[in-house]
């Protein structure tokens, strides 16, 4: 018998129980011992119903992903759900926790669920870019019809119990917390009623209703802009409709089918990357797991604009209390105001109720001086780009707030160290750089400075995780990682348009290889003035920045989509960018003035300079320590920069496309664009001579 997977009896109930920690992965061992138990369970004359149970906090949670891309050991899961569904004895599968991906296939090849009323079930193969392998497709729609087995294996969202019990996954919820009491009562029960075995694979009364139904055409033409450029979710709803149209059998062999196609596709690698990567970025190098972590239970806010109101939601969210700071009471009352809609929209959607909205906005508290920080465990500023005002607020805040409280500035670009410089606790430190909309987007990229205490560095990485970010720890330069390799893409993108390429044609290029939008349009989505802003500080700081057409935008009040004209135009309640003539007029003014002759761009060469500028200043931020590994920049630009998951990041991505093919395009535009950025990287020469990838470092 299998040390993860035992069996034993109690009166009639044969019980089958799974204990893998940490989640009960469906291991080789565990995958082996559900059918040496299962055997032994068929054997056993006193055992009227078998019961599968697991310990520990979870239902088996899925595959074991200690075993990803290593050969598939028998028995394979499909065999072990089939001879599960085969049993001539009831089995009945005692969810708590979650069941996941397989998981949820073992529970639908048992005859019987029950639940714990805290437990989630979900399919969330699709997120690597696959799809369930072992029946999901099969079984699952045969329980809640094609709908809603498209959604759940599409998108890969859990589905929790009581929905569950509605849509036909489970036959009964419990409450509690005993989930072996409750499957053995629930099992006792099929016992004494007399209960036959009952196949998912024989219930046929939601296909037959269906068959035919234009359900799946529908779901393709929505598919194509939720799911654009992914190849995963076209191929879960063939294998759904092949429930509806082949016999079970023929079914599970369309599946297998599809299957393969989705492991062999390049986007699985990518999304199977990121999956490892956001889990690898947690783990900062030198940084001792033992490291002591501060207790954040209070935290301040300085600046109640867009940035400081969504900072301020991210606490409130996970019931921490703020204090949320401005200089005047009108841009404080507008600020609340935000928060209030923004919570009050979420209500509206169902995502919260009005209970918890009023308790939200409780927990944040107004300020108009410094004096309310003097006990908070972290202080955020986020006010904008301008250092001397930065260092003024730190100056203060060094005078105000109790020893060991953390000082964290919010800033995209600055130099922390200049900032810290401004107090006698350099050590307290840190850079917290939320990206926008900060109450919407996962990533949080923490900055350190050269004096910034492990503490510190440990304590923001894990107030990331308590607030549901993807932390990422990076090293002090200007624009830190992402905004650093975002300049030098943006530089370029302005040069081309200079050039002759037309802004959207330039957009349409990163929207094509997948981003959800175009340097120029998230131009207009940031706010033009915030670029402006930038550079401004940066001329004023004596370097030389080029004249831009994108100065004349902000000096006219076109600022982006807050004024509905920036490099775009929108119409009212539309965040859909326009191509305007006045812009194309202004852009026509500037190649004049400037003695630019337009010529004809083609969108390899668009491609190429605005990602493999990208690539090669990547390469230079790993030469330089900025960022520890390239997984760190691929989450960057994953989380804060919309690159798309299913290509693994700027840097995955590269080595995919080969480090010889970049670096041979870099060394061409040196010759021909020129320019500090197209210098060639140290460390992507030194890989291409040694035949390795960044992900080899």
């Amino acid at each position: 018998m299998s040390d993860v997977v035992t069996y034993s009896r109690e009166q009639s109930i044969g019980v089958i129980t799974v204990n893998y920690p940490p989640v009960n992965a469906l291991s080789h061992a565990v995958r082996s011992g559900l059918l040496a138990a299962l055997e032994q369970g068929q054997k056993d004359a006193e055992a009227k119903v078998l019961l599968l149970v697991c310990e520990g906090r979870t239902f088996i949670a899925g595959a074991d992903i200690r075993e990803f891309g290593k050969p598939m050991q028998e028995p394979g899961l499909p065999e072990v759900v089939n001879t599960f569904e085969n049993s001539d004895k009831p089995i009945v599968a005692a969810i708590h926790g979650t069941a996941l991906g397989g998981g949820l296939e073992t529970a639908l090849g048992c005859h019987y669920r029950v639940a714990l009323s805290s437990a989630k079930v979900g399919l969330p193969e699709v997120k690597l870019g696959l799809l369930p392998g072992a029946g999901g497709t099969q079984r699952l729609p045969r329980l809640t019809g094609a709908q809603k087995a498209l959604e759940m294996i599409t998108t890969g969202e859990f589905v929790g119990a009581k929905d569950a019990l509605a849509l036909g996954i489970v036959d009964a919820v419990e409450d509690g917390s005993d989930i072996r009491a409750a499957g053995l009562a629930f099992a006792n029960k099929l016992a004494d009623e007399g209960k036959p075995v009952r196949r998912v694979r024989d219930i046929t009364d939601k296909i037959d209703a269906e068959k035919g139904s234009d359900v799946f055409d529908q779901f393709r033409e929505g598919l194509k802009k939720r799911a654009r450029g992914l190849f995963s979710p076209f191929k879960c709803v063939d294998a759904v409709e092949a429930a509806f149209n082949l016999p079970f059998d023929e079914g599970m062999k369309r599946e297998r089918e599809l299957f393969m196609e989705c492991m062999e596709s390049p986007q699985r690698a990518g999304l199977i990357h990121s999956f490892f990567a956001e889990r690898e970025v947690s783990k900062v190098k030198g940084l001792s797991k033992d490291t002591p972590v501060r207790d954040v239970s209070t935290v301040g806010i300085i600046g109640a604009g867009t940035m400081g109101g969504g900072i301020a939601m991210n606490f409130a969210n996970v019931g921490i209390p703020v204090t949320i700071m401005e200089v005047k009471q009108e841009a404080l009352d507008k600020g609340l105001a935000i928060i209030r809609r923004n919570y009050e929209n979420s209500a509206k959607k169902g995502k919260l109720t009005l209970a918890q909205v009023e308790e939200r906005m409780s927990l944040i508290t107004p300020s108009l001086t410094y004096d309310d920080f003097k006990d908070v465990d972290l202080v955020i500023e986020a006010v904008f780009e301008n250092m001397a005002i930065k260092k003024e607020i730190f100056g203060k805040l060094d005078a105000v707030c109790k020893p060991g409280a953390i000082l964290a500035s919010n800033t995209s670009t600055l130099d922390i160290d200049e900032i810290a410089s401004a107090t006698k606790r350099p050590e307290d430190v840190v850079g917290m750089h939320f990206f926008s909309p900060a109450n919407v987007m996962k990533l949080l990229e923490n900055v350190r400075g050269e004096k910034t205490s492990d503490e510190v560095k440990a304590t923001v990485m894990a107030v990331a995780k308590k607030i549901k970010k993807v932390g990422v720890l990076v090293g002090n330069c200007h624009g830190f990682v992402g905004n650093r390799m975002l300049h030098k893409r943006g530089a370029e993108a302005m040069s081309l348009v200079n050039e002759g390429a037309t802004p959207q044609q330039v957009d349409k290029v990163l929207t094509d290889l997948g981003y959800p939008m175009g340097q120029f349009a998230m131009s207009d989505l940031a706010g033009i003035d915030v670029g402006y802003r930038i550079r401004e500080e940066r001329r004023n700081a004596g370097e030389h920045v080029e004249p831009s057409w994108m100065d004349k935008l902000a000096e006219q009040n076109r600022l982006g989509q807050k004024t509905q004209a920036g490099v775009y135009r929108y119409e009212e309640g539309s965040r859909k960018p326009i191509p305007d003539p006045e812009v194309d007029k202004l852009i026509e003014e500037f190649r004049k003035e400037q003695g630019i002759t337009p010529r004809e761009i083609s969108d390899q060469e668009i491609l190429e300079r605005c990602m493999y500028v990208m690539i090669n200043e990547g390469a230079k931020i790993l030469e330089e320590g900025i960022a520890d590994r390239s997984l760190d920049i691929d989450i960057v630009w994953i989380y804060g920069y919309g690159f798309p998951a299913y290509r693994g990041g700027p840097m995955f991505w590269a080595d995919q496309l080969g480090l010889d093919t970049i670096l041979k395009a870099v060394k061409t535009y040196q010759d021909t664009v020129g320019g500090e950025q197209w210098k060639p990287a140290a460390l992507l020469e030194k890989l291409v001579a040694e035949g390795k990838k960044f992900g080899d470092l």
